[in-house]
């Protein structure tokens, strides 16, 4: 039984020391990457969720940048009521905002028939309603509604301090999103059809 502790022992100083050989004993913690670098940013979801997740990864990244701190450090701190400020809930509005305009410039922002069927599926309204939506063909979705006008739309309509307060009950949280969303469809098919006038 003495035995024991001293083979546990002796064990432990032989992994010590392999990994002191292997150049463990130079350890430096990783640096946190440039958020103002640009990334490939990819999602495991598909559809509004996946486009959702490169959104808010990508605004954080630019909301990062603009206040010259960490992606890591501003996640940390939005999450924290008490550390979160004006200027921080400032720079994620102008940071998603951003990211709508750079998911449209390299070609990444899906075109609204993509989403229709997803998003109407979410919402609460008639079936033959919805059967109509789903009916129309792809191109006069996509000439009705435009992704980035939404989503600019929906960034805007976003109460940033509401939503952030939110994070932790997805219900409320998605009840946040829709709040905005639904305005911002109605207000850009406006926007549009009073284009065509």
């Amino acid at each position: 039984m003495r035995s024991l502790p001293l083979a546990a022992l002796a064990l432990v100083c032989a992994v010590l020391g392999i990994q002191v050989a292997a150049g463990g004993g130079s350890f430096e913690p990783l640096h946190p990457a440039d958020p103002c670098a640009a990334r490939k940013v990819t999602s495991q979801a598909d559809g509004i969720d996946g486009l959702t997740e490169r959104l808010v990864l990508l605004g954080i990244d630019a909301a990062a940048c603009r206040l010259h701190v960490t992606r890591e450090t501003l996640t940390l701190d939005l999450a924290d009521p008490a550390s979160r400020t004006d200027a921080q809930v400032g720079a994620l509005h102008d940071g998603l905002r951003s990211a709508v305009r750079r998911m449209k410039a390299d070609g990444t922002l899906p075109p609204a028939s993509d989403l229709v069927d997803e998003a109407l599926d979410a919402m609460d309204l008639n079936r033959l309603l919805k059967a109509a939506i789903r009916a129309l063909p792809d191109s006069v979705v996509n000439a009705a509604l435009k992704t980035d006008d939404i989503l600019l739309r929906t960034v805007d309509n976003l109460d940033l301090r509401d939503l952030l307060a939110h994070l932790d009950d997805p219900d409320d949280l998605q009840r946040e999103i829709e709040r905005a969303v639904t305005p911002a469809v109605r207000d850009s098919l406006e926007a549009r059809i009073l284009g065509l006038v």
